[in-house]
């Protein structure tokens, strides 16, 4: 017998977005029932629906557990409290039953209204400020004794993107991850899109992985960059120390990148790269003396680009701009990512998954792999803005810059033929 129960509300494009029978799904899997009190149908375009449900479960941890699956769909209980919070016992240690925020843009109620809850991003917790009415989300090593961490799940809403109704690749694609879709007219959406945040001052994202080197991208890359189409770029020893290496040697892990022949004692030249710019001092001392005239990091660094490179036990060297303190490289990653609307992960899952962890569901985020399982991991975040391509990341590269270079060369002829007139 299902004894406790709680009233919540959803509101929004609940239906058309197949939120509500996902909600009714979520309640039934995890144990649930429901019974639907009230349910408002938008009859236009522009029109919002809203459902009041009760819900029901055989435990109270079982109905709390049920709660918190739902408000990752906007569910909001039906109660008119204040979110409860509590004070941190200790410099990164939270009270007992903290709330585990989304990256799903967050409400907390403070004072009897609702105030957005800022700094936006999954697995992290949301500390107040009552006297100022403000709340923000911060991570969990973060908190500091003393300050007031939320904790339970009343008095919190969230706001989950509503499926756009106009036919855009990122909708239609979503997160259905299939090496069969039409490539070619995906990424020369993804060329427009990119155009149009670089035309109003957009910042775009590339985390890029070392295969962009390996299979022979990088001088794609790098012109994106030079072109205006990049303001961050996270990646790892590997994309600096082959990039280098290309530049400097004309291999990639030893293989020559012009004919795709093992050079004789090829295996050294990553590390003879990674001694160049050790002597030089830094990549951009590199290219300030001249040694690195060309590549990926030679244009981040001409450029400004944000450049954010993270280490791991497994790199050689490494390349003295690694950052090989993993929490002061989440720091840096997260304060670069300010701004960002666009991300494209190309070849490098670990990187892109931490990328990812750290997004709001608002940033649009494209997913490049030959691994499928890659691409479904990274591209399966909750929300609509998302979509994977399995396939080669030169293969990607090249058709995106080959895309934005016949839409800047058609535009240059629309404007002469305008210019005649």
């Amino acid at each position: 017998m299902n004894a406790f129960s709680e009233e919540v509300t959803l509101e929004g494009h609940i239906i058309d977005s197949w939120t509500l029978p996902r909600a009714f799904d979520t309640i039934m899997d995890m144990g649930g029932s429901f019974d639907v009190l009230e349910m408002q149908v938008g009859r236009a375009k522009d029109e919002m629906s809203f459902a009041r449900l009760k819900v029901h479960a055989h435990s109270e941890k079982k109905l709390e557990e049920i709660l918190l699956e739902l408000q990752s769909f906007g569910a909001v209980l039906a109660s008119r409290d204040d979110v409860a919070y509590a004070p941190a016992p200790a410099n990164g240690v939270l009270p007992e039953h903290f709330y585990s925020s989304t990256h799903l843009p967050t409400q907390v109620r403070l004072n009897g209204r609702w105030i957005d809850v800022k700094d936006t991003e999954m697995d992290l917790v949301i500390v107040v400020s009552p006297a100022y009415s403000e709340a923000r989300m911060v991570p969990s090593a973060a908190v500091v004794q003393g300050e007031l961490v939320v904790v339970g799940h009343d008095g919190i809403r969230i706001l989950p993107p509503q499926r756009s109704r106009e036919r855009e690749v990122f909708s239609f694609m979503g997160s259905n991850v299939s090496s069969e879709h039409p490539k070619r007219l995906v990424i020369e959406e993804i060329a427009r899109q990119m155009r149009e945040i670089r035309s109003r001052g957009g910042k775009i994202l590339i985390v890029a992985g070392p295969a962009i080197v390996h299979s022979g991208a990088g001088p794609q890359l790098a012109k994106l960059i030079r072109d205006g189409y990049v303001q961050v770029l996270f990646g790892g020893n590997a994309i600096a120390t082959h990039d280098v290496e290309s530049v400097l040697l004309g291999t990639s892990l030893g293989v020559a990148l012009k004919d795709g022949r093992a050079v004789p004692g090829g295996h050294r030249n990553h590390m003879a790269a990674i001694n160049t710019i050790r002597a030089a001092g830094s990549l951009r001392e590199a290219v300030a003396s001249g040694v690195l005239r060309e590549g990926v990091m030679y244009e981040c660094i001409k450029n400004n680009v944000n450049l954010v490179l993270a280490g791991s036990v497994r790199d050689d060297g490494p390349m003295p701009d690694v950052i090989t303190d993993t929490a002061q490289a989440q720091i840096r990653m997260r304060s670069a990512l300010v701004g960002v609307e666009l991300v494209l992960m190309i070849a490098t899952m670990l990187h892109s998954i931490a990328t990812g962890n750290m997004l709001k569901a608002s940033v649009k985020v494209v997913a490049v792999d030959i691994n499928p399982a890659v691409v479904t991991k990274l591209a399966d975040r909750g929300t609509f803005q998302a979509l994977g391509l399995v396939t080669d990341a030169e293969l990607f590269v090249r058709e995106l810059a080959s895309a934005i270079e016949a839409a800047e060369k058609q535009e240059s002829v629309e404007l002469l033929e305008a210019e005649k007139l």
